[in-house]
């Protein structure tokens, strides 16, 4: 029941932190110091991977009219200009899934600790105030995903890339950093994110879930169907209140965020790690 519990838990920070770019990885690590789940080794690196598949499912479910491109009334057709967008999307995955998928345990072999976290913690928070701080008061050349073009696209899924091979870079963040650094509105940089992140994380739970087979322990299955769930409600919540608060206010409050989270991280693991 312990072990439940620590889920509900464990879903909640995924549930916030996937879709703020403020770094899922940094938080769950963090985490996991203090909040240990009785399970194995292999279990848990399938589990803080496989959880997002609740926070995927939040996607799908809320923006399910712009995502599905086929309609069934009075025949079969199909929406051209969501068949664009999905052209888009798996134009900015090819990245991810050329370079990263391939060498996803030599990446995690190097670059899976702490300290990787802290830095590109820091470092995409700066990025982050810098980028608002030269486009304050412009206005943005693309203003819905109809306008990115597939070299953006592919632009976007190249720091899409950089979140897969270095933990605590944030993929939301590392994608809303580079659809901003070419002058893309907030909110239609955070869909495309949100979208982009369908294909992605849906092929890295596949991979992990068939890895780790079915040799599951005790209760090791509820508590990952569990983390699962209570990330796709926290999700959706989420997801509402970025897209009001990015209406109205900028990113720089999420940098400060990432800066001061990588220097906690630092301190914590250089006096306690």
């Amino acid at each position: 029941m312990l072990n439940i519990i620590k889920s509900v838990l464990f879903g909640i920070i995924e549930g916030i932190t996937e879709w703020l770019p403020i770094s899922s990885t940094g938080h769950l690590i963090l985490f996991d110091q203090f909040v240990k789940l009785d399970v194995s080794k292999d279990f848990m690196d399938m589990y803080l991977v496989v959880i997002q598949l609740g926070a995927i499912l939040a996607v799908v479910f809320l923006y399910w009219n712009k995502l599905f491109p086929f309609s069934f009334k009075g025949g079969f057709k199909t929406d051209k200009k969501k068949m664009t967008m999905w052209g888009k999307i798996i134009v900015a995955t090819l990245p991810a899934a050329i370079i990263g998928l391939p060498f996803d345990d030599i990446f995690n072999a190097l670059f899976y600790n702490w300290w990787t976290v802290a830095i590109m913690l820091i470092l995409f928070g700066i990025l982050f105030i810098i980028i608002e701080n030269l486009h304050a008061g412009e206005q943005p050349l693309v203003s819905s995903i109809d306008g990115i073009t597939y070299r953006a696209a592919l632009f976007i899924g190249v720091f899409q890339l950089i979140a897969a091979v270095f933990p605590g870079t944030s993929r939301s963040g590392a994608t809303i950093v580079a659809a901003l650094m070419i002058g893309i509105s907030r909110t239609t940089a955070a869909e495309f994110t949100f979208f982009l992140a369908i294909p992605a994380m849906f092929g890295a739970s596949l991979i992990k879930v068939l890895k780790f087979g079915s040799g599951y322990a005790g209760n090791e299955l509820a508590v990952l169907l569990v983390g699962v769930i209570v990330s796709f409600v926290v999700s959706v919540f989420a997801i509402k209140f970025l897209m009001n608060y990015i209406k109205k206010h900028d990113f720089k409050v999420f940098g400060w965020y990432r800066i001061i989270l990588g220097i906690v991280v630092f301190g914590y693991f250089l006096l306690f790690g």
